[in-house]
């Protein structure tokens, strides 16, 4: 900004300004930095003015930020938080109070300007009514330090002609009538209250005697760093800490749909339950998640904790424990400790070991994998055969105070799956099930007939005493009912068993009462199922309205998804066609002579649907050795132990198999041309523009990902394309040129808009967070369908700036990948919405139609069921939770202090 001075200014201080502004009618402000400056707003006298006060700030926002005012809010929130005012104005509490009563007065009122559209407004102007009606006006630079307004010392121009006050009131109304002025964010005004009457506890004994929730969390990373937690994630959170408190503890399945925050929700519960006790926190997770378990609750929540690799356990720093013997696994260097479920699965030594201690909090996540193997219809009353996972969680169980159980699909196919996870709750405990005694414990076929309302209790048949009695609902399922009868029988809230005989002992209207509760349908209402499972739905929370606030619990993300209908399908080109006969006859050579062939053609010909130089790879290795083309596969756990052992047995490959497989390589590199999906990529990014939008392109290989990169840093000369991969092989590449980044380093580049085009593996589906991409394109479709769901929740989520993201689901048509969808795509809406997500069973269908199975594949997908076995009626389960306003704040290096504490 230039400034044009008249002959008359003058040379002032910063006390002749407070002077000017004593009983002004109006002030008109251009300040600097909103995160830096509004503190030296509130020093001026503005109190002491008739009128309001007008003022413009810059901001690090960027032109796309005011795209859409959720986009703004979270811009100002991150630049506000990354300042760490709680810190920077630590001694500064009745300037802010003094700011804060001056905009909720109406006094004040403040908009934010996006720096890439006006430069650095380092300077600061302003026109002043006086109380006569005359005008002045100043300019002149600042001192945003704190020392500067601390000291309150600032050099000023005055001009009080005409022609000075005319061009700075210009300048003024041009800057806070521009279309990309926003309002200074309610987040940012709230956040200076809080500040202004924040204390810190400095203990965790000292949080104890009062444990406030929000206390603990409220500065944590999540809040500071990323966009804070959602009212259904606070409530959960809420429910499970106030349990635990009790000495039942507290028992929960977590069912929230996919994209829906369960890691968060029960980290966070987690790290209360270890700061309200001693004992170990012990996290049962896939191995595939162990390490994105250990960096987003780190990153999320500032918790460390150890990984248990087999063999030693491995910080978040990663520091190495190195130790002996199967005992090593009991001396965790963290308070939570990470364990992969293939451990308990394989049944190791170690385990034993896990079994023998006592725990705080066992979390289970995945957790439909513990199943009983005798599943199937009519078998619901047999004695479960547990696998392995199942069979451990019902042990340690009852060493546990508190367990949690997250699954997005706590029933896969039959409805004796969910009563197997409240089993598993029950174990020592009788707020799930009851005692072992209780009709729900002793009878699961004819409780889930109950719940399906497919048999009716009469009225006056006893038994409904039985069902009801044990548990007994807590007080806060009815005050008037449960809570009467509770009060009447002198029941504390952490009991759940009535004697059978006490009914003799209610008098006349409290049996009445009883009949009442039976009357209102107790069995389907209040059953244990909708007390112990918590299950939140996307369409839910968008379609549900807060009370509290007149908006849907959780901003609807439109979802646009395209490559559906069958002529969006990529028509194979010829020499494509030609190299899937080939993939397919070596695949029939080889199953002849290798049991478990079918598995490679699989293999062979989801790397070919991904892209041509997937396959191609792949096919080189295999002729060479495929023991390197296995260990760069983004395998899943039972793949691993698949490879071992076929990878042995591809080694004696024949001639005939071998000249198929060169057959199939020459096919792939006489084309010339451009891969068709690489084609329709780049209509996409440039003619539909999404490359303006911001795009993530997933694909399931790190070869296909390398190579699309690369070409894509080719085709748009000077564009940064990030590459987001398991391990170290993350980094960016521009014109070509490959230079390899961090995890964090790319997710910052993403969020400050340094990178538009960002290529993942599907070691991105999970824990990253892309709000500032408003389109995904699935290169290829992951044989585990639930990965799609990952995969769309990095951009569907809290924070997304668009109102409408676009996804794009690449596939070849006449490939398996089209095959598959044929079969499914009919099915799909209707198994995701009755499950909540597609049941990992499924899987094994891609399998059966890559090895043209069709009547095995059709037979699995109509076993599925036609509606969902029973429908629960889940408690709303979401509710207003305000941490956003506590002042009192546990300290940060003593919750990190605590949580460094190894097990004892």
């Amino acid at each position: 900004m230039i400034y044009r001075y008249s002959s008359r200014r003058k040379r002032l201080d910063a006390a002749f300004l407070n002077d000017k502004l004593k009983g002004a009618l109006s002030y008109d402000r251009i300040a600097g930095y909103f995160s830096s400056s509004l503190l030296e707003i509130a020093g001026e006298a503005i109190e002491q003015m008739q009128g309001c006060v007008r003022v413009v700030c810059n901001s690090e926002m960027q032109k796309e930020d005011v795209v859409t005012a959720g986009a703004a809010v979270n811009a100002m929130r991150r630049e506000w938080c990354s300042k760490k005012p709680e810190e920077l104005y630590s001694n500064a509490a009745a300037r802010l109070k003094k700011f804060y009563h001056l905009i909720k007065s109406g006094k004040l009122l403040i908009k934010v300007l996006p720096n890439d559209v006006f430069g650095l407004i380092h300077g600061k102007a302003g026109v002043i009514t006086l109380q006569d009606g005359s005008k002045t006006s100043f300019i002149g630079s600042v001192n945003e330090t704190y020392a500067g307004w601390k000291l309150n010392y600032e050099v000023l121009w005055e001009d009080d002609s005409a022609e000075g006050v005319k061009w700075v009131q210009e300048e003024f109304d041009y800057f806070w009538h521009s279309p990309y002025a926003v309002p200074l964010a309610e987040f940012v005004i709230e956040d200076i209250k809080r500040i202004s009457e924040r204390k810190v506890i400095y203990s965790v004994e000292e949080w104890r005697k009062d444990p406030e929730p929000a206390a603990a969390v409220v500065e944590a990373p999540v809040y500071r760093q990323e966009f804070g937690l959602w009212e259904h994630q606070k409530y959960f959170v809420n429910l499970v800490y106030n349990a635990h408190k009790r000495s039942c503890g507290a028992r929960y399945v977590l069912a929230d749909m996919v994209g829906l925050g369960k890691t968060v929700q029960l980290a966070l519960a987690a790290q209360l339950m270890a700061f309200h006790g001693d004992k170990p926190i012990l996290v049962i997770a896939p191995k595939t998640l162990l390490w994105q378990w250990q960096d987003e609750i780190n990153t999320l929540l500032d918790m460390p904790s150890a990984v248990w690799t087999g063999k030693e356990w491995v910080d978040e720093n990663g520091i190495k424990y190195p130790a002996s013997g199967d005992a090593a696994i009991k001396k965790c260097p963290r308070r939570v400790g990470i364990v992969s479920q293939g451990l308990i699965t394989a049944n190791s030594e170690q385990v034993q070991h896990l079994l023998n201690m006592e725990y705080e909090c066992v979390i289970v996540d995945e957790a439909h994998r513990a199943r009983r193997k005798n599943l199937g219809p009519g078998k619901e009353d047999e004695k479960p055969v547990p696998n392995n996972l199942l069979n451990f969680l019902l042990e340690i169980s009852k060493r546990t105070k508190s367990m949690l159980l997250a699954t997005a699909t706590p029933v896969q196919m039959y409805p004796i799956e969910a009563w197997d996870l409240l089993n598993i709750l029950s174990q020592g405990n009788d707020s799930v099930l009851g005692n072992p005694f209780s009709m729900w414990r002793r009878y699961p076929g004819r409780a889930l007939n109950l719940i399906m309302q497919k048999e009716v209790l009469g009225r006056h048949d006893r038994e409904n005493w039985e069902w009801l009695r044990n548990p007994f609902p807590p007080t806060s399922e009815g005050e008037m009912t449960f809570g009467r009868i509770r009060r009447q029988l002198g029941m504390q809230d952490d009991e759940f068993v009535i004697k059978p005989e006490v009914i003799e002992q209610l008098s006349g209207p409290d049996l009445r009462r009883i009949g009442r509760i039976i009357d209102d349908n107790f069995i389907v209402e209040h059953n244990p199922f909708i007390r112990h499972i918590v299950r939140r739905t996307r369409d839910f929370l968008e379609n549900t309205i807060n009370p509290e606030t007149g908006e849907p619990y959780l901003k609807k993300v439109e979802v646009e998804l395209l490559g559906e209908s069958d002529d969006e399908a990529i028509v194979l080109p010829p020499y494509l066609r030609e190299a899937y006969g080939y993939a397919e006859e070596f695949c029939e050579l080889l199953q002849k002579r290798v049991k478990g062939g079918g598995f490679l053609k699989a293999l062979l010909l989801k790397r070919l649907g991904s892209t041509i130089i997937a396959g191609k790879n792949t096919a080189e290795k295999m002729l060479s050795n495929w023991g390197n083309a296995a260990d760069e596969e983004d395998y899943e756990e039972d793949d691993v132990a698949e490879d071992k052992v076929l990878k042995n047995q591809i080694k004696n490959m024949t001639d005939e198999e071998r000249a198929c497989l060169v057959k199939f390589i020459r096919a792939l590199e006489a084309n010339k041309e451009k891969d068709p999906k690489y084609k329709l990529l780049l209509k996409l990014l440039l003619e539909e523009k999404w490359l303006e939008r911001g795009c993530i392109i997933f694909t399931q290989y790190y070869d296909s990902a390398h190579w699309v990169a690369e070409n894509l840093s080719m085709d748009l000369p000077h564009e940064k394309i990030g590459i987001y991969a398991g391990g170290d092989r993350s980094g960016i590449i521009v014109d070509g040129l490959y230079e390899k980044r961090s995890k964090e380093e790319i997710k910052r580049m993403v969020r400050q808009r340094e990178i538009r085009i960002l290529v993942g593996t599907d070691a991105a589906s999970e824990g990253l967070n892309l709000q500032t991409l408003g389109c995904l394109v699935n290169l290829d479709l992951p044989w585990n369908p639930t990965r799609l769901e990952q995969r769309k929740g990095r951009i569907q989520r809290i924070g997304q700036v668009y109102e409408k993201v676009y996804i794009y689901n690449m596939r070849y048509k006449d490939s398996v990948e089209d095959r598959v969808h044929a079969l499914l795509s009919e099915r799909f809406a209707s198994i995701y919405g009755m499950f909540g997500q597609i049941p990992d069973v499924l899987e094994d269908v891609w399998i059966d139609v890559a090895l043209k199975n069709i009547e095995e594949a059709k037979r699995k997908i109509d076993a599925m069921p036609k509606k969902h076995p029973f429908e629960l009626r889940y408690h709303v389960n979401v509710g207003k939770v305000d941490w956003e306003s506590c002042a009192k704040v546990l300290d940060s290096i003593e919750k990190r202090r605590h949580l460094m504490v190894g097990w004892r």
